[in-house]
């Protein structure tokens, strides 16, 4: 059996959108304003951020038209490459990677549901392990159920910070801050202040190329993924600016420095107590969109992994009813609890940080190979081709070492951890090519 087309490019630009925007957003504009107190750098590094993201979708959308292959990122990796890239990709993603993102969002949203149980309330592991189970199970019902609960939780994401939006524009405007003028003479310069404050910029924008990795199941995918990863990127795009806008309106850069609940603040200056209630709600399904997502996407590399025999047969078992790939989604939500349950879920996700940005420039780089072996091959030109390529593929490149060098500098062991997962990857599957001559099956 295998998986069936029925996702068209709402369904790809909605999937796209809850891959990057989780509960981030409604804190963010907080610790960028804390380390740039200045609204125009502020705004600076976000407009930035966002272009480099449009790029960053220019590069997948390329990618996705030349090899509209299920697995996205780890396909173009393993046929760039070698298989064994795109094979550590899909070890990194499955053992710590996605699944500890997905583990992480549980938590945060079992926290938030708690205080309803009152005094009689479960454990915040029982929560998140039982949420854990719901997804999955919408999720092995069908492609299009899972994408259907998927599009749901993001357009009530999109309505609550569309929300915040209007309650930044409509709240009493606080007071102006003028340009802090000490920034001018810190010891890194307004450079190393604008580059700490994007380092968090660039994080909230990461996400639009697991987007690829359900292409096995869109209709026309050389054709749709392109269209669905640039309109997504244009939305966040302009609702991350619009966000910032709004609070930097109601709070002042002070005021939006020195808050831990920006989006709370906001909303309770325009609509009180109300306002705080609908921002806790919205945060929470947030939470739970981003894990139903990755719920959604993860399991579908594993998929392709195992139909290319590099993990057990069983994993790229298609259900002949529901047509998607139910070990594989079993195992991510399995994983996905075990971690939750550890409680370790949070380091984890830190520990893979740099090695996620590693394989998006790869995926940059894979842009230049596929290039020229598909002129080589005298091959028809894509449906999307990169604009201004090769200097804005180049720009993301150089934005992608710079966010890499930033990890290393600021979570060194965490960075050898990541990388220690991936090495240990490689070894394991060179390992089982010594020992048979063909890979794990």
């Amino acid at each position: 059996m295998h998986l069936q087309r029925r996702l068209g490019v709402l369904d790809l630009t909605l999937i796209a959108i809850g891959s990057v925007i989780g509960s981030g957003i409604f804190r963010n504009p907080a610790v960028v304003a804390h380390r740039a107190p200045d609204a125009r750098i502020i705004l600076g590094c976000w407009i930035a951020g966002g272009a480099l993201a449009l790029m960053a979708a220019f590069v997948f959308a390329e990618l996705s038209a030349r090899r509209p292959e299920s697995g996205g990122l780890y396909a173009y990796l393993r046929d760039a490459f070698h298989p064994v890239a795109g094979f550590i990709f899909g070890w990194t993603t499955m053992l710590i990677a996605y699944t500890g993102a997905t583990a992480a969002a549980a938590v945060l949203f079992a926290g938030y549901v708690v205080p309803l149980f009152g005094a009689h309330a479960p454990s915040t592991k029982a929560i998140a392990i039982a949420t854990l189970a719901i997804v999955t199970a919408i999720n092995v019902l069908g492609v299009r159920e899972g994408s259907t609960w998927q599009n749901i939780l993001v357009a009530l994401k999109v309505l609550a910070i569309g929300a915040l939006t209007v309650a930044g524009f409509v709240a009493p405007a606080a007071a102006p801050t003028a340009f802090v003028t000490h920034l001018t003479s810190s010891p890194i310069g307004l450079v190393g202040i604008a580059g700490a404050a994007m380092l968090p910029v660039l994080f909230a924008y990461n996400g639009l190329q697991c987007a690829t990795y359900i292409s096995g199941e869109t209709i026309d995918p050389a054709r749709t993924l392109p269209r669905a990863l640039v309109a997504a990127a244009a939305a966040i795009v302009a609702i991350y600016i619009l966000v910032n806008v709004g609070c930097l309106h109601v709070l002042g850069v002070n005021g939006l420095a020195n808050t831990a609940t920006p989006a709370a603040d906001v909303m309770s200056r325009a609509f009180g107590a109300a306002g705080a209630r609908i921002i806790a709600i919205a945060v929470a399904l947030s939470t739970l969109g981003y894990m139903s997502n990755s719920v959604l996407l993860g399991p579908r590399i594993y998929f392709q992994m195992a139909a290319d025999g590099l993990l057990f047969k069983p994993v790229a078992w298609v259900h002949p009813r529901t047509r998607v790939p139910v070990v594989a989604i079993v195992l991510h939500g399995a994983i996905a609890a075990i971690i939750a349950a550890s409680g370790t879920f949070e380091q984890i996700v830190s520990w893979v940080t740099a090695p996620e940005w590693a394989f998006v420039a790869a995926a940059a780089v894979a842009v230049f190979i596929f290039r020229k072996r598909d002129a080589a091959a005298g091959a028809p030109p894509p449906m999307f081709s990169i604009p201004f390529h090769p200097y804005s593929t180049l720009l993301v490149l150089a934005a992608l070492a710079t966010i890499f060098a930033a990890c290393v500098a600021l979570y060194p062991l965490e960075t050898l951890f990541g990388f220690g997962v991936m090495a240990l990857g490689a070894i394991f599957f060179f390992a089982a090519r010594l020992g048979a001559r063909s890979p794990v099956a």
